[in-house]
């Protein structure tokens, strides 16, 4: 199975840690965020991992390289500027196939068993599936609604925080009839839900989005008291 890692955004709330530094190699814990995410697929069995690269792009390929050190296989999609991540997902596709992927933005961190992912089938009619977590005090609205835990998201019903982790058919963006250079995600799954072809499941384990210095800091104190587990993207 493939992977995709997104991590080419420009870090703006993470500034100035950010300023010379792309926010997957900030460090957590005494090692950058996206060797977490690298280690933690291979374990899962996967194989193969595209990595988005635009800003600041040359040190993450410097630290990554082949991927071979982390027992994967690294396949880079660069862009000439950030594409957001449905423009990133378009420019990779040559590289994702056909077969459903797992897509992990790269400023979150979670112990999620993605081995769940790695095994799980997506019926015919399904376009993906989202790992929701409860609404963390930043984002109280949450993003998606999921009447049943799991079943098909709604647009009716207790609304989830998206973790940032999920399993995707490449069609979900190849068929998007909005697609363009750049874009949100976002949009094609709403587009899916309007369709009925996303489902959803909601994960109580631990899971940090390390969008700004103070919840960096947070998970690098969590994590010097309770280290990294061996499940999800985490080992």
């Amino acid at each position: 199975m493939k992977a995709m890692i997104l991590a080419a955004g420009l870090g703006k709330r993470m500034r100035p840690l950010t300023d010379h530094t792309p926010k997957p190699l900030l460090p957590v814990a005494g090692k950058p965020l996206i060797q977490y995410h690298l280690e933690g697929l291979a374990a899962a069995g996967v194989s193969d991992v595209v990595i988005n690269l635009a800003y600041l792009g040359e040190q993450i390929e410097a630290f990554v390289g082949t991927g071979a050190a982390f027992g994967v296989r690294v396949h880079y999609s660069r862009e000439p500027e950030p594409l957001e991540t449905g423009g990133a997902l378009v420019r990779a596709l040559p590289l994702l196939g056909e077969a459903p992927f797992i897509l992990v933005n790269g400023d979150v961190w979670s112990d999620y068993p993605l081995l769940d992912l790695v095994s799980a089938t997506l019926p015919d009619a399904q376009d993906g599936h989202l790992v929701l977590v409860p609404n963390p005090e930043f984002h109280g609205d949450g993003d998606f609604a999921l009447p049943q835990n799991p079943g098909l998201i709604g647009v009716q019903g207790p609304r989830f925080t998206f973790s940032g982790i999920s399993l995707l058919r490449p069609r979900l963006i190849a068929e998007y009839p909005e697609r363009r250079l750049r874009f949100a995600l976002v949009e094609t799954l709403r587009w899916a839900i309007a369709r009925g072809a996303l489902s959803g499941e909601l994960y109580h384990g631990r899971w940090n989005d390390v969008g700004t210095p103070a919840r960096l800091a947070e998970l690098d104190r969590l994590l010097q008291v309770e280290p990294a587990g061996s499940a999800g993207i985490v080992n």
